[in-house]
């Protein structure tokens, strides 16, 4: 049995929450975690966006389990979240489960650019209230004819491909990174380097906040510069 001992209460509070919310948009999601050191990485996919999020958390103390040192497995977020003692601010890793596709190709791990034209994190989450306005009022206006999935997808696909600001960012991935609570706003000024901001990397796009990250595809790129792990 391996356990993962977290930097303290708060963050195994953070990290339930995380798994809480990934669980809500599917009831038998999987997670892939890798640790290093005294970082955890987790990464999930809530299907509702067609992004990956990743939650890093903080360990108190090196992982290591005899003699690896480091962790790369993917589980049950249903048993990992089932697993965390607040408390006593530990996980217990879950046995491995055949990980879906998407486990298998992660965001490289360097080369992250960062890029500008993204407006404050007020104006983003501003963004997502009206495309979610928007979505609702054009789908409640549908006829009972129309009201049928192909046409909510498209009207859906029409707003949330949109960009963020003068970014190439979809605002599903801002909508996904605020239904996830990586948009709640930070107690006092954030940390230099920690502020919410937008890297690029090849094909990717990532949304950087202090609670987490999501990250996506850029579109009309080709299946370059991803990690296969």
């Amino acid at each position: 049995m391996t356990v993962l001992h977290l930097a303290d209460e708060g963050e195994a509070a953070d990290l339930a929450a995380f798994l809480s919310r990934l669980l809500h948009y599917d009831r038998g999601a999987a997670v892939r975690l890798q640790a290093a050191g005294t970082a955890l990485a987790v990464f999930g996919r809530p299907p509702s966006f067609e992004v990956l999020a990743i939650r890093a958390v903080r360990l108190a103390k090196p992982y290591e389990d005899g003699l690896d040192v480091t962790l790369d497995v993917t589980v049950s977020a249903g048993e990992l979240l089932e697993s965390i003692d607040e408390s006593a601010a530990t996980a217990v890793v879950p046995a491995a489960v055949t990980g879906p596709p998407w486990a298998g190709v992660l965001p490289p791990r360097g080369g992250w650019r960062r890029e500008a034209g993204l407006p404050a994190q007020e104006a983003v989450r501003a963004s997502v209230a009206e495309a979610v306005a928007e979505f609702r009022s054009r789908t409640g206006e549908l006829a009972p004819e129309q009201r049928n999935r192909a046409e909510l997808d498209r009207i859906g696909r029409e707003i949330w491909s949109r960009p963020v600001g003068d970014t190439a960012l979809p605002v599903r991935a801002a909508h996904a990174a605020q239904s996830l609570g990586f948009l709640r706003p930070t107690r006092g000024r954030p940390v230099e380097g920690q502020e919410t901001a937008l890297f690029s990397s090849g094909a990717w796009l990532r949304l950087r906040t202090p609670y987490g990250s999501i990250a996506v595809r850029r579109a009309g790129l080709g299946a370059l510069d991803v990690s296969v792990r």
